[in-house]
């Protein structure tokens, strides 16, 4: 395994969306020895609960607790220390939340790093808009004026100004945010398909190749991995597009 895949390895972000701990042990078992990150989102974490995480971590892999927190700062406060206390290497909150709330997350992971010397600083995001939001949705629905593009960089320069690494957004968005922010600044990028591949509830999605020309930091992908015929195969294609772009 030479560096330079295991570099672009890591950059892909295996979204674990299954119900139970039996069912992502199967794709574990697929996936043993790509040394990509997994990422740990509401329906697993609720069902599997911190034990997974933990056993993630004893396994050797590099995860991404997804649980996009949105709450009075103090209550944020409390989780981010909790979640950074399960060694986590990153994790997410919404930017919506506004600066305070993303500032408490920041405090609530130092929190639990000045309690316990062997933990690792995590990578802490913001989520700005939802793959799923169009257009429609972001004007008539939740009643953000303006383009989708307008509102992604005016979050990600709010999560900046808040001291947070990064963002969630579209692959579409990438390259402004990183104009706006600063290369530096991590672009998380979920709404990723191969090509030929059904979008399924994604609205703004690019390949794998195009999301790291464009910019990306990291990449998630979900079904196109955990719903394929052969897992393993389809996640060294991934990372072969991602070589060769």
């Amino acid at each position: 395994m030479n560096e330079r895949y295991r570099e672009m390895a890591g950059r892909l972000i295996v979204a674990l969306d299954y119900p139970d701990a039996d069912q992502a042990a199967a794709l574990l078992r697929e996936l043993e020895g790509i040394p990509c990150y997994m990422k740990v989102g509401m329906q697993l974490y609720y069902a599997a609960g911190p034990d997974f995480v933990r056993d993630l971590k004893t396994r050797g892999y590099k995860v991404f607790l997804d649980l996009k927190m949105h709450d009075i700062p103090n209550t944020v406060k409390g989780g981010a220390e909790s979640i950074t206390r399960l060694g986590v290497d990153m994790f997410n909150v919404h930017a919506a939340g506004g600066t305070d709330m993303m500032k408490a997350a920041l405090e609530g992971a130092d929190k639990a790093l000045a309690s316990d010397g062997s933990l690792q600083k995590p990578l802490v995001i913001a989520v700005t808009q939802l793959t799923s939001t169009g257009q429609d949705m972001l004007n008539d629905e939740i009643g953000i004026p303006g383009t989708v593009r307008d509102a992604v960089i005016r979050y990600a320069e709010l999560t900046q100004a808040a001291g947070l690494d990064g963002v969630v957004a579209s692959a579409q968005e990438a390259g402004d945010i990183a104009r706006a922010c600063g290369a530096g600044f991590i672009t998380v990028t979920p709404g990723i398909r191969p090509a030929g591949s059904d979008q399924g509830d994604q609205k703004r999605v690019l390949t794998p190749g195009e999301a790291i020309r464009g910019g990306s930091s990291y990449i998630v992908v979900g079904r196109p991995i955990t719903a394929a015929e052969k897992p393993r195969t389809a996640a060294e294609q991934i990372i072969k597009e991602m070589l060769e772009a």
